[in-house]
């Protein structure tokens, strides 16, 4: 079972827009990041995220890529301060390939919790618009399979 945590792409500042959309840049990222899953064959049978609009507007575009006409849904608890502990034990017990698109520090906490039982130090390099995807093996311990970050990723088309 893979599980590909991210966080959302770049938003406005929040003097700017206090919903926090996605930028102009985090909107690219995170079309790049689109266009790079799709090419490497990522599917997802969820995508999952927070309730801010950046969260969603990043699953959204990634969902069509991972989960083509599926539906993204939103996830409590996983706000940038909630606790990992409940995400981490319902990630333990899900099948199927799943993508969820959250905010620092919780998808790194989230990480490091999986990896070593334990949510700090960082053991991921999370940035907007950035992936880690996760494996579990048959004994339910969790490795890093690969990380991308936008900056690595060349322009969609």
């Amino acid at each position: 079972m893979r599980l590909y945590l991210a966080q959302h792409g770049d938003a406005v500042p929040e003097a700017e827009d206090g919903k926090r959309p996605l930028s102009e840049r985090g909107r690219a990222d995170v079309a790049r990041l689109a266009e790079f899953l799709q090419r490497a064959g990522v599917r997802a049978g969820h995508v999952h995220h927070s309730g801010k609009l950046r969260a969603r507007q990043t699953a959204e575009r990634l969902a069509e890529a991972v989960m083509p006409g599926g539906r993204t849904t939103v996830v409590a608890d996983i706000a940038p301060n909630d606790p990992v502990a409940p995400l981490a034990e319902l990630a333990g017990r899900w099948s199927v390939d799943t993508l969820v698109v959250g905010h620092m520090p919780f998808v790194g906490r989230l990480a490091a919790r999986l990896l070593t039982g334990r949510e700090e130090p960082p053991v991921a390099a999370f940035r907007p618009g950035a992936l880690v995807c996760l494996e579990r093996d048959a004994a339910g311990a969790w490795r890093i399979a690969w990380m991308v970050a936008p900056e690595l990723l060349s322009p969609p088309g």
